[in-house]
């Protein structure tokens, strides 16, 4: 969304809560307009529109809607993955489980990808339609639960992020990564080195212990 459409978004707004608007000099409104601007810089124009409506259409307080209660709506109408309650989608594993005895990697290719990324595999959905019912109702079904609305929670936030900060985050996350492949490397070549030193000892030992025995 550019500024000329940021400057729309926030004519909208303040002619739908003039009370609130009222007393807020240009500087103000002018300083709204930039951070708008900047915290939807990666969303379309229609996409916010249809965020602020969907806002307007359940409020009953009176007041305009935040930059984050946009954020969630938006999230809301264009990743519906975001709307699905962890109730919801462990009704949907069940369902797979139920049918994964000898179907079961046909049973995860239908699973909804937010539902993949927890279960992680076809052989988990197989293992779970071997366990008892209860334990696949109570520990399974609350680990499943928990470990989906804490992704969900986690995709959400990290979707409503402006671009830059998505720049950053990644940029972090690359360089954590090259360090602990840095890391990995590292050990490896001192196990590596290691083990060859254990070789050299154990052969020399042998070699000694030959010697001794021949004397």
């Amino acid at each position: 969304m550019n500024k000329t459409e940021t400057a729309k978004i926030m004519a909208g707004l303040k002619a739908a809560y003039p009370q609130y608007y009222k007393d807020k000099s240009k500087q103000e409104l002018e300083q709204a307009v930039e951070l708008w601007h900047e915290m939807f810089d990666s969303e379309p124009y229609a996409e916010v529109a249809a965020g602020i409506k969907a806002f307007m259409a359940t409020e009953t307080k009176g007041f305009p809607p935040s930059i984050g209660q946009v954020k969630e709506k938006i999230a809301l109408l264009t990743r519906p993955q975001y709307a699905m309650t962890e109730q919801e989608a462990w009704a949907i594993v069940k369902k797979a489980v139920r049918n994964s005895a000898y179907e079961y990697l046909e049973e995860y290719k239908k699973l909804p990808e937010a539902i993949k990324a927890i279960v992680g595999s076809p052989s988990v959905l197989h293992e779970w339609g071997l366990i008892d019912l209860r334990e696949l109702d109570t520990v399974v079904a609350s680990n499943f639960m928990r470990s989906y609305r804490a992704r969900v929670q986690h995709e959400r936030e990290y979707a409503a992020l402006p671009e830059s900060v998505k720049q950053f985050a990644d940029a972090i996350a690359q360089r954590m990564a090259r360090l602990e492949e840095r890391s990995e490397c590292r050990y490896e070549i001192y196990q590596d080195n290691y083990d060859h030193k254990g070789l050299e000892d154990i052969i020399r030992a042998k070699l000694e212990n030959g010697n001794e025995q021949q004397g």
